[in-house]
C-alpha cells in the first residue's frame, strides 16, 4: 500500500480510481485529494472573493466525503464508482473547465458548462406553481433525433459532458420504442442529473439506473408528508420514500430537489429535515429552489419573504460550511457559481424545452430561438449562442461583476436576473421579440402589476441583504 507521501504525487483522477474499490486506500486517499482541491482553489485569479473560494471548496469537500461514506455503507454500485471518476471527475470537473478557459482565452468566446433539457411536457402529477405548467392533454415532446443530436453536439462542440434532465416527468419521455434509458445508454460518456417527482422509480427502473451508472435522480419534495402531499397530491410522499428505498437497494446515488415557499421556508432548512433526508434516507446532495411566481398562476403570496430568505441564507452557510452537507440554494448560494449562470455564460447553461424553444434559464420562460428551427435551417448548437438576447444577459452579468476584478463584484446573494433584478430583466427582455413558452409566461410578460410587485420585492430584498454581502464577503478585503 502506498504511503500518504507517495499518494500526494499522484493526480486527482488517478487517486480517485485507486480509492473507489478499497476502503483502506480510501481512508488515505480522501485527505490527499481534499488537500489538492484546496490548493487548486487557492490560486488567486483576481476575480474571486476569499469567501466564495471557501464555499466552493466546501462543496467539493462535502461531495468527496459523502461519496466516501456511501461507498463504506455499500450504497454505491460498482458502475457508479467507475462513471463518477471517469465522467464526473475526468470529463466534467477537470477537462471541461480547462476547455472553457482555453476557448475564452484564445477566442473570447463563452461556452456553457452544461445544458438543461426537458424532453417531455408529460407528467403524472399536477403541482401548484410548477414552471413546466404541464396539464392534462398537452404532451409536447422532443423526438429522439433532436434529443440525441443536442447531446452529441454538446460534447463535440463544447466538450460538455454534463446534462440536466427535467420535465414534465423525464422518466415518462419516449419516442416510439425508445425511452430515457436508451438516451442514457447511448450517451454513456456523459453524466446526467435527472429532476424527477420520484413516483416512477420502481425497483426495475432503479436496477436499470444502477446498470448504467451515469445518472443521478434528484427527487422533488416540499418537506415531509404534509407539505409534499399538499402540493403534489395525496400519497406522493409515501411513493417518494419507496423510490428512495429502491435506489438505496441498488446503490444508485440520489439527491433531493426542494421548493421553498412562505409556508415551508424554515422547515426545509431545519436540523430535523437535514437529518431525515441526508442521514436517514441517505441523500448525497440537495438543491433548494425558491418558489418562482411564474407557472400555472402568478401568486406572489408563495414567494419567500426577504426575512425568510435571510434566515435561509444563514442556515445554508451552517449546513454547507459547518455540518458538511451539499444542500445548495440557487439564489442565496449564487456566490458558489460567481453569480447568475443563465444565457449560455462561460461555466453556465441554457435551457431547451419540449417544443425545442431555447431559453436563458428554466426560470426565464422566454425564447429567442428554437433548436428545431436551427437544425432545419442547417445550423447547429453553436448557432443558438449567437442570440443577441443571450448576449445582452451575459453583458448584464459582466456589469454585475462576472469575469471582472473582485472590486467590481456586486451582491451574489441576490444574483438572479429575473428574480432579484426584475427591473433589469424587463428592460432587456422588452427589447426583443422573445417568445413566451406558454400562456402563463405571456400573461406575466404583459402584467404591469406583476412587474411592479417583483421590483418592489427586489428593493426590500436589497435593503436587507446588501449589508449582509458587505459584511460576509467584502469587508474581509479591506
Amino acid at each position: 500500500m502506498k504511503s500518504p507521501k507517495e499518494l500526494s504525487k499522484l493526480g486527482i483522477t488517478e487517486l480517485s480510481l485507486m480509492m473507489i474499490n478499497s476502503r483502506s486506500i480510501r481512508k488515505l486517499a480522501i485527505p490527499v485529494i481534499d488537500n489538492k482541491i484546496r490548493k487548486l482553489g487557492a490560486n488567486d485569479d483576481g476575480m474571486t472573493l476569499p469567501a466564495e473560494k471557501y464555499a466552493r471548496y466546501c462543496f467539493v469537500h462535502n461531495l468527496l466525503t459523502t461519496f466516501g461514506k456511501r461507498m463504506d455503507e455499500k450504497l454505491l454500485a460498482k458502475s457508479y464508482r467507475e462513471k463518477i471518476v471517469k465522467n464526473l471527475v475526468g470529463n466534467i470537473l477537470l477537462n471541461g473547465e480547462d476547455t472553457r478557459d482555453q476557448v475564452f482565452e484564445k477566442e473570447g468566446r463563452e461556452i456553457p458548462a452544461f445544458i438543461t433539457i426537458s424532453p417531455t411536457q408529460k407528467c403524472n402529477l399536477k403541482c401548484k406553481g410548477c414552471y413546466a405548467a404541464s396539464h392534462k392533454g398537452s404532451f409536447a415532446r422532443l423526438d429522439w433525433e433532436t434529443f440525441d443530436r443536442i447531446l452529441t453536439e454538446q460534447v463535440e462542440l463544447w466538450n460538455s459532458y454534463f446534462t440536466v434532465i427535467s420535465g414534465g416527468e423525464p422518466f415518462l419521455w419516449n419516442d416510439g420504442e425508445k425511452n430515457l434509458f436508451d438516451i442514457l445508454k447511448k450517451h454513456s460518456e456523459q453524466f446526467f442529473l435527472i429532476y424527477t417527482n420520484g413516483t416512477t422509480i420502481t425497483k426495475q427502473n432503479a436496477k436499470r439506473l444502477a446498470e448504467l451508472g451515469n445518472a443521478t435522480p434528484a427527487i422533488s419534495l416540499e418537506g415531509f408528508q404534509k407539505e409534499t402531499d399538499e402540493r403534489r397530491g395525496k400519497g406522493v410522499f409515501d411513493k417518494i420514500l419507496e423510490s428512495m428505498a429502491n435506489l438505496r437497494d441498488y446503490g444508485v446515488p440520489f439527491g433531493i430537489s426542494v421548493t421553498a415557499t412562505q409556508k415551508n421556508a424554515e422547515l426545509v432548512v431545519s436540523d430535523e429535515f437535514i437529518d431525515f433526508y441526508f442521514e436517514k434516507q441517505k441523500a448525497v446532495y440537495g438543491w433548494l429552489f425558491q418558489y418562482m411566481p411564474i407557472g400555472r398562476g402568478i401568486d406572489l403570496e408563495y414567494l419567500v419573504t426577504p426575512e425568510q430568505r435571510f434566515y435561509m441564507y444563514q442556515r445554508g452557510k451552517v449546513i454547507n460550511e459547518e455540518l458538511g452537507y451539499d444542500y445548495v440554494d440557487f439564489w442565496n448560494n449564487g456566490y458558489m457559481s460567481y453569480g447568475c449562470i443563465a444565457g449560455g455564460r462561460k461555466g453556465g447553461y441554457l435551457y431547451i424545452e419540449w417544443n425545442g424553444n431555447v431559453t436563458p434559464c428554466v426560470f426565464i420562460p422566454y425564447s429567442p430561438v428554437n433548436i428545431c428551427d436551427v437544425y432545419k435551417n442547417g445550423g447547429n448548437l453553436d448557432k443558438v449562442l449567437e442570440s443577441q438576447y443571450f448576449q445582452d444577459i451575459k453583458d448584464w452579468q459582466k456589469s454585475y461583476g462576472y469575469l471582472q476584478d473582485r472590486k467590481e463584484i456586486k451582491n451574489r446573494i441576490t444574483p438572479c436576473f429575473i428574480r432579484d433584478h426584475h427591473k433589469e430583466f424587463c428592460e432587456i427582455t422588452r427589447k426583443y421579440s422573445v417568445k413566451p413558452i406558454d400562456k402563463p409566461a405571456e400573461e406575466a410578460l404583459h402584467s404591469e402589476r406583476y412587474h411592479k410587485q417583483m421590483i418592489e420585492y427586489d428593493e426590500e430584498l436589497a435593503k436587507l441583504l446588501d449589508p449582509v454581502w458587505e459584511k460576509d464577503f467584502i469587508k474581509c478585503l479591506r
